[in-house]
């Protein structure tokens, strides 16, 4: 399609290429396909259970590695805290048309109104109560009376809006989350305190990486720049913002560029598929991946650190055996090809064919290996939302492991349906990756991405409907050709806050 000169203009200020967004476009006509599942995974086969007697020696790769500063932690934190006060803003909204009725009748029947009211009724618990109270009283306003009096649009206005604390426009790393004795932390400290437990080198310095919105990184520096001293480490904090060329162009439900109400084309953040290209920049060893609202106070912690260092050690042992085995066939060396076929069947759940020639498997063998490793972190399936762990088929035909979400599985099939319902386990964003190869030089993550992967979802802008695109997701398609390890860890270690009143959990009070 043709675009105009001023159109071409924005594409280019967008740092994308108008070939770029024409193949966007295609994109959008021909839809992605669906991830085609094999079977589901499960624990003692694809899900690996380390034994209890193996634990001091895994933990001490990972001890090596964290005391050689190969360790970074890298946390997305981009997003907005909109969607945790999502309840909290429909009652704020919407008050005034049943202020007159009965709220605890109401809450009967509407989610948004009974998780408002249990907002109100557990103020006091959340660990920014203080700070809200402080707030109120500079407007000459007592809280304990807004209390009494059953003021909760009240109470509410001043969490959310700008005249207070600003909570539905600030990130969820500026949120305090959890209190101690003589200070509430928030996400974001909560970050740096487990970088403290598994992430120190030996010259104290622990190096993070988060992902965040222009809007907010100076606030989340100045935080940073507040608490440090706190912490008895040396950080070697780094940041970095979704890069605009990883947006994508919305279109209309025709298919058509969607323009807003000044005619100009619309283009879109693509998802957490944009981070890839973010974690290839940083160049670095072996990093662990956690989201930002999956934190928990420190009288909880110990498990998580324990399961950290044992995925951390699980990986580098398993990196170890690879980087042998790749030395030794570069070298032509003398080696035991089916001893690394039954490796690479056992641990990797990768199959050779047979039928290859011995010249055929060696260099067959040598790609697979020779890619990025992760390993994830499975729990228990208890009806949280998540990827899930599963043997999926190629459009060449090869199996391999995926984290698979529900929106890329086509759930009209009863095949593929019935897959999905059998599975046990699902990934809470625990991963830990390791980025450099056999020769120490860092991969090109981007090779290894499936870009049929991606997303297509409905949105709105200006009261108009239009389609949006998501990339390959950073752990399924952004990660689809790395080898990949399942590991099952204690859902203890998953303890996400996705809504505010996630915070009134037994885990976070």
């Amino acid at each position: 399609m043709g675009f105009t000169e001023e159109e071409i203009k924005q594409i280019k200020a967008n740092d994308l290429t108008v070939e770029k967004v024409e193949e966007q476009i295609e994109n959008f006509k021909k839809g992605f396909p669906f991830t085609k599942l094999h079977k589901s995974c499960f624990l003692g086969k694809e899900i690996k259970k380390i034994s209890d007697s193996d634990f001091e020696e895994i933990i001490s790769y990972h001890q090596k590695a964290q005391k050689n500063g190969r360790i970074t932690k890298f946390v997305p934190a981009s997003g907005a805290a909109t969607r945790m006060f999502k309840s909290l803003q429909f009652f704020f909204n919407n008050y005034d048309q049943f202020s007159a009725m009965n709220l605890d009748d109401l809450a009967l029947g509407n989610t948004d109104i009974s998780e408002s009211l249990k907002f109100f009724e557990k103020i006091k618990e959340f660990a920014f109560f203080e700070d809200l109270e402080k707030i109120i009283s500079k407007y000459s306003l007592n809280i304990d009376v807004l209390i009494k009096n059953r003021d909760i649009k009240t109470l509410i206005d001043y969490t959310l809006n700008d005249k207070a604390l600003n909570y539905s426009n600030l990130p969820k790393s500026l949120i305090k989350f959890h209190k101690y004795d003589n200070k509430a932390r928030t996400s974001f400290e909560e970050h740096l305190v487990e970088g403290n437990l598994y992430a120190k080198d030996k010259n104290d310095i622990v190096r993070l990486h988060f992902t965040v919105s222009e809007e907010h990184l100076e606030l989340v520096k100045t935080l940073f720049e507040s608490v440090k001293k706190e912490y008895d480490s040396n950080f070697e904090l780094s940041f970095s913002i979704q890069k605009s060329s990883t947006d994508t162009i919305a279109v209309n439900l025709d298919n058509t560029p969607f323009k807003d109400k000044n005619g100009n084309l619309v283009f879109r953040p693509a998802g957490h598929g944009a981070l890839i290209e973010i974690l290839n920049d940083l160049k670095s060893d072996i990093v662990f991946i956690k989201n930002i609202d999956n934190v928990v106070p420190d009288k909880i912690k110990e498990t998580t650190v324990i399961y950290k260092k044992l995925i951390s050690g699980y990986l580098l042992k398993t990196q170890a055996k690879i980087f042998n085995y790749l030395n030794l066939i570069e070298k032509n060396e003398s080696y035991d090809l089916e001893e690394i076929k039954l490796f690479m069947k056992n641990d990797l759940n990768i199959e050779i064919d047979n039928k290859l020639s011995q010249e055929n498997q060696k260099e067959v063998i040598f790609s697979l290996l020779n890619r990025p490793l992760r390993v994830c972190g499975m729990v228990k399936n208890e009806g949280e939302p998540g990827g899930g762990p599963f043997v999926v088929i190629d459009k060449n035909n090869n199996l391999s492991l995926q984290i698979v979400e529900s929106s890329q599985i086509d759930l009209k099939n009863d095949s593929q349906k019935e897959i999905l319902t059998n599975s046990s386990h699902f990934n809470p964003v625990d991963l830990v990756c390791a980025l450099k190869d056999y020769k120490n030089n860092n991969f090109d993550l981007k090779k290894y991405i499936d870009y049929e992967t991606g997303f297509i979802s409905s949105k709105s802008k200006d009261g108009k409907q239009l389609k949006a695109m998501e990339l390959p997701g950073l752990w399924n398609g952004a990660m689809a050709n790395w080898n990949t390890i399942f590991v099952e860890v204690p859902i203890i270690t998953f303890n996400p806050v996705k809504t505010i009143n996630d915070l009134l959990r037994k885990e976070h009070i």
